[in-house]
């Protein structure tokens, strides 16, 4: 398979047991393959030059602007944006081999993840296919400027739904779920505390106990059977139970925030 104009981007944080991994699955099919490193305090930036991969230093401040910036140093008109524990599959580069330069207006093709604990496969509760937006040309496509949860902003063009996945290895155990879990509500609520300095009435509306309660028995629901998480068994119900727990979680940590 010939390699494709394609910047292959990733972002790194003390990744040296999975960046080695990310980098073969795309290596020899695309030309470029960028890292940006946030200050790993291990092998990560070493392992992935000895991997012919171009290594950029930046510590992150917020993840989309990080994420934007690492986009810009690619030289290639079409960017694959990967994280270290994301493997782009065989028939995954055969299709994209196949579509890429076909349509002219295309700006975007959406990829669906399997998303992994461990070697398990998550099959229900949403976390499949969960396709995003992993292909696209660089002018046409950014990441919001937040800290958390940033949404992903399209501008032109048109977009393709690819068949083949992005295999995600999320989480290598139910310890490294929770220990993920724990910063994502941190994060989750400094954002809120940012806002109600900003403006305390909206952050009230958003953010308060009644609601954060609301949120525990309504994702519980969705997750567990609305999107079928029973289908992945005792694994299902523990996914949809922290999901459950995300809201009222990162309340409790905006309360200790706001009122410090």
């Amino acid at each position: 398979m010939d390699k494709l104009s394609i910047s292959a981007v990733i972002i790194t944080k003390n990744e040296e047991k999975r960046i080695s991994d990310c980098i073969k699955s795309v290596q020899g099919w695309v030309d470029e393959i960028i890292v940006v490193d946030d200050e790993s305090s291990d092998k990560t930036p070493e392992l992935a030059k000895a991997l012919g991969a171009k290594v950029f230093l930046r510590k992150m401040d917020i993840e989309g602007r990080h994420r934007n910036w690492a986009y810009s140093q690619a030289s290639n008109e079409w960017i694959l944006s990967l994280d270290a524990d994301e493997r782009v599959t065989d028939g995954l580069k055969e299709e994209i081999s196949e579509k890429l330069f076909k349509d002219p207006e295309c700006s975007i093709f959406i990829i669906p993840r399997k998303n992994f604990i461990g070697d398990y496969w998550i099959k229900g509760g949403g976390l499949y296919p969960a396709a995003q937006m992993k292909l696209f040309k660089k002018d046409k496509f950014k990441w919001e400027e937040a800290e958390v949860h940033p949404r992903s902003i399209m501008m032109g063009g048109t977009r393709s739904f690819l068949e083949n996945d992005i295999n995600h290895y999320t989480y290598d155990d139910w310890e490294d779920f929770l220990k993920k879990f724990n910063a994502q509500t941190t994060l989750e609520a400094v954002k809120w505390r940012k806002l109600y300095l900003k403006d305390p009435k909206k952050a009230a509306y958003k953010m308060n106990f009644v609601h954060a309660v609301w949120r525990v028995m309504d994702r519980f629901v969705r997750t567990f059977f609305f999107k079928k998480g029973y289908r992945d068994g005792f694994i299902g119900f523990m996914i949809a139970c922290l999901a459950s727990l995300y809201q009222i979680v990162s309340y409790a940590k905006y309360r200790e925030l706001k009122f410090r």
